[in-house]
Parts: C-alpha cells; structure tokens; sequence
C-alpha cells in the first residue's frame, strides 16, 4: 500500500473522531500522523512495527493502528466509527470547506444526515442561525453542492434552465433564420434532465451543420451526420439536431417524445407524413387529438377521450405552504404578503410556518401560534384587496397524529400536515403514518408525501393507491410541493389522484420572496400529470377558497 491511502485513511480517522467528540489530542496525533506519512520520502509498508514506532510523529499507538491497517486492510477504531456515523455524513466529511465541526452541527443539532437534506436546508435558510454559520457559508455550501450534484451528469431541471434558454437565444441569433425547438426531456419538463436535445431546421442541412461546427457555442463537440454533441460549461450534455426545414416537424415530434410514445402514434398513422408541417398534422393523421410535448411520455395517454386544458402558471390565483421569520423564513408576514400582491398579482397568502416539533426551524410554540393570529389579524385589517390565511406546516409525528391538541388546531384555516422526521421506514408504517395524518378532520393538504429530494434522497416508500385512496375519503388535497428538489405528489401519481376525485395544490415551499417564483416549477409537474386549473386548489379565487377552507373545518 503506498503512503498516500495510508494518509487519507489517518485523516478520516482523526475527522469521525473528531466528529464524535473524542480526546482533542487524540485527534491531533492522529491528523499530525496522516500529515507525516504522507510527506515520507519512503514507503512506510515493508517496515516493522518497531521501525514504525521510531518515525517521527508516529508513536506506538499510531504504528500499531498502521499496522493492522497494512495487515488487514482496516483499523477496528475506524470501523467502529463508520459504524456509528450515518453514510451521509462520511460523505459530507469529504467535501471541501466544511470541517467536522461544523458536520457535527449539521448532524446533531439540525438532525440532517446526507447531502441532499443538507441543499434543502441551505434552500431553506436553516443554516444561517445555527453555531458557527452565516449567510455567507451558507451560500458557499449551498454552491459546492450544487456543483456537486451535476458532476453526476444528472441536473434538476431548474438548474438547467438558466443555461438551456442561454443557448437557444446564442443558436436563434446565430441562426436566424432556422426553425428551432427544445426536445426530448427538456421539452417534456422532466424533473431531471441527463441531456439537452435541440432539433434545428434549414434550408440546407449540411451548410447548418457546417456553421455550427465552426462555433464555440458548445464544449467538446464531436459531429456525427446531423447531430452535433457537446456539452455545457456544467457538463451538460447537449445533443444538436440539424435537418432540412421540410423534415423539421417530423423530426422534432421524433425526438421530442418517448420511444414508446413516437411507435404508438406512427402505428396509427396509414397516410404519407415524410414531409408534414406541423406536429399537429402527425396526431390528425393519427386520428388523435393534439397532445401537449409534456405528456409524451407513453402509449398510456393515447387511450385519453378528451385531454383537458392544462394549468398555467397565470392561473394561479393564491400560494399556499409558506414559511416567514416567525420559523424559517427570511422575509415577514407583511413583506411576504406585499409581494404576493404586489409583485406577483395574487389575491391570497396562506402562511404556514413550521410547528413545535420543529425545533431546528424555530417551530411555534403554542403561545408563538396564537401571537402569529394576532398579527395575521392586524394585516388583513391592513392589507387593501389581499387576505393571509392562518396556516402551519403541522409535523405528522411516527403515530401519524399532528403535533397539536385539537383545541390549536382548529384555530388554523388551513393545515399542511408533513413528514420531517423518522425518515427510515417501511412502507407499511409510512403509509400507515401518512394515513392517520389524512384521517385527522384538521389536516387541509397532505404536505411532499414522500419527503424526497431529487438526486439526492429517495423518498420513504409508500404504498401510493392507499394514500391517495385515504385522501379521497376524507376530502384531503395532496400538495405538489413546487421545490426543484422535490416535485413531490409525484407526476406519474397525479392523474390516479385525479381520476379518483383529490384535489392538488401547487405549493412553493416558499422560504423567501424568491421561493414564490418555485410555483412555475410546480405547474410544469402538474401539467405532466394532467392538472387543469379546474381541480388546482390555489388555482381558486379568494370567494371560492374561503368556501373549501371553511368547510373541511370539522363542526363544533
């Protein structure tokens, strides 16, 4: 074994003991040993363990641990500590600038244990009050992870974004007059994307090719017949498709949907369609109607009578799951509600900050609860044309009860009932969790039903029909939680909520002005799902949201 896995063994020694708060001079021996193996002019494998013993900075209890490392490939002390450190937190142990100490933080005193609960507390704000933090580390954490997270070559789709729409304005400047389209996952708004596709349509293919290889527009680019491959800065993929204009419709019908989906549609197809001129043209000839590029997912929606009118983001007319200053938020009851109405031209704000289990979200107490009301109190007095529901993001706790007697609870208009804690089950207890949450007559929303986060955390497994099922039966609406990192109800879960009657809310998360803006993201998932503004609870005016608010309230 060379000196230098010697080395980093003896680091992340001395960094879980560390991390477990062991004999400081222990750790210290122990790092200084790491740091002095790693500068030895020889290889210390082959040497005794008495000529380990007499190198400088070793000692005996270092040389032994060496030793039996060289002897069988471990040391029991690190085994020990692996053992009794979550997986995610090695893993944190290994990114730059954050040292055991603060992981130590991050573990023990905001119960986060890998790193995708460790973006969305940086997304949260959650680190900016805890010891030995600030803003400006938490930025700097919350970038080293995302960067990270796209090494995988896997990106969320808002992370896409910004660079996605970046290139396409370069291509239609640099060709302006081509036909130009997003396909494949990124026009379908999947929630993650692997690879940017374009389809690019000239009156000469081969002169467009020819322009885009002499660009700089992508990284790496490596030309094959039509398509040109690269990548981004960020190493995204991207796939260039250049063809002639004649050919471009059916070609971005081609690589726009699944495989499945693109077989389905030409098996029905009798007519000449080499040459059609628009996407619409391929669904008539089909003997279908049109289907929007986010539903190309499948044969499935082949068999659909009538697709309904999918929800835009205009149509919202409310947000709902918000978090203020009086938990976890950044900006004010007021500030939040001002830039709701003013900003974003909406009509409601349903506040709904963290509840006492909460602890490391500054959760409200009981008495925190009943002063939040009486500033929502004053506000709606205040605000001209705007009203704030009293909400909470109530925590289901492992009995699936909410963490409030009900004397509290009914106090609320509305209550998103969430899983924070006691992540680790299986579905039966998950879906039994969630299930006592639902039958509660004060919970409102089934708050992020899975408490996934993409790429980073799979979510609890649920037994998805029986959740949904128990939402039916007790007039429960489940939430799209609109956070790129979760996208959670689900959209493959969507259309069984619909067709059994549930209605779904498209829900920020918000835990600042700019969290507002998360909906859009919401929209995109719930209209793969097949939402129309028709069965969106914020896609409801303020009359017709107060009605439901009121109703679901259990009678006195």
């Amino acid at each position: 074994m060379e000196n230098k896995p010697i080395a980093r063994t003896l680091r992340l020694l001395s960094q879980l003991m560390e991390l477990h708060d062991e004999n400081p001079f222990k750790i210290k021996s122990i790092a200084n040993a790491a740091f002095k193996v790693d500068k030895l002019p020889f290889p210390i494998a082959g040497k005794s363990l008495a000529e380990m013993e007499k190198i400088d900075g070793l000692g005996k209890s270092t040389a032994a641990k060496i030793a039996e490392l060289l002897e069988k490939g471990t040391m029991t002390d690190l085994v020990d500590l692996l053992a009794a450190t979550p997986e995610g937190i090695v893993e944190m142990l290994g990114i730059k600038g954050i040292g055991p100490k603060k992981i130590g933080v991050i573990w023990h005193d905001l119960g986060i244990e890998n790193i995708g609960e460790l973006l969305y507390a940086c997304n949260e704000n959650r680190l900016i009050e805890a010891k030995g933090f600030g803003l400006k580390t938490q930025e700097e954490i919350r970038k080293v992870l995302e960067f990270r997270m796209a090494s995988n070559g896997s990106f969320l789709y808002a992370q896409v974004e910004p660079e996605a729409e970046e290139l396409m304005e370069q291509i239609k400047a640099f060709m302006p007059d081509a036909l130009i389209e997003f396909s494949g996952q990124y026009r379908r708004r999947n929630e993650i994307i692997n690879e940017l596709s374009i389809v690019i349509g000239t009156l000469d293919a081969e002169i467009g090719i020819n322009a885009l290889k002499g660009s700089t527009l992508l990284q790496n680019l490596v030309v094959d017949g039509c398509r040109l491959n690269g990548e981004l800065a960020n190493g995204l993929l991207v796939e260039l498709i250049c063809v002639a204009k004649i050919q471009y419709f059916k070609e971005l019908f081609i690589q726009t949907g699944t495989e499945e989906h693109v077989e389905a549609v030409f098996a029905r197809i009798t007519d000449d369609i080499e040459q059609p001129e628009s996407e619409e043209i391929i669904y008539h000839k089909a003997g279908l109607q049109w289907i929007h590029p986010e539903l190309r997912e499948g044969a499935e929606i082949l068999e659909v009578t009538i697709i309904p009118e999918l929800i835009n983001i205009g149509d919202l007319k409310g947000s709902l799951h918000n978090h203020s200053t009086w938990s976890d938020g950044v900006n004010t009851l007021e500030e939040m509600a001002l830039y709701c109405r003013d900003q974003l031209k909406l009509e409601y704000l349903g506040i709904s900050d963290h509840s006492k289990s909460a602890f490391y979200a500054k959760g409200l107490s009981i008495e925190r609860v009943l002063q939040q009301h009486e500033e929502i109190d004053k506000l709606n007095k205040k605000l001209d044309g705007f009203h704030i529901f009293k909400g909470i993001e109530a925590d289901i706790l492992y009995d699936g009860s909410l963490d409030y007697p009900d004397e509290i609870l009914k106090t609320f208009d509305f209550i998103v009932a969430s899983v924070h804690s006691n992540l680790k089950m299986d579905e039966k207890k998950a879906t039994e969790r969630l299930i006592g949450a639902i039958e509660n007559p004060y919970t409102t929303i089934l708050g992020h039903p899975t408490g996934r986060l993409l790429l980073t955390r799979k979510g609890y497994d649920i037994d998805y029909k029986k959740v949904i099922d128990a939402c039916a039966a007790n007039n429960v609406i489940i939430e799209i939680n609109s956070n790129p990192l979760r996208l959670d109800l689900d959209w493959r879960w969507q259309s069984y909520a619909l067709n059994k009657g549930v209605m779904l809310s498209i829900n920020p998360d918000a835990h600042r002005n700019e969290g507002f803006h998360d909906m859009k993201y919401g929209v995109l998932v719930a209209r793969k799902g097949g939402l129309s503004a028709a069965h969106c609870l914020n896609a409801l005016d303020l009359k017709q949201i107060t009605e439901v608010f009121s109703n679901k309230k259990p009678k006195a």
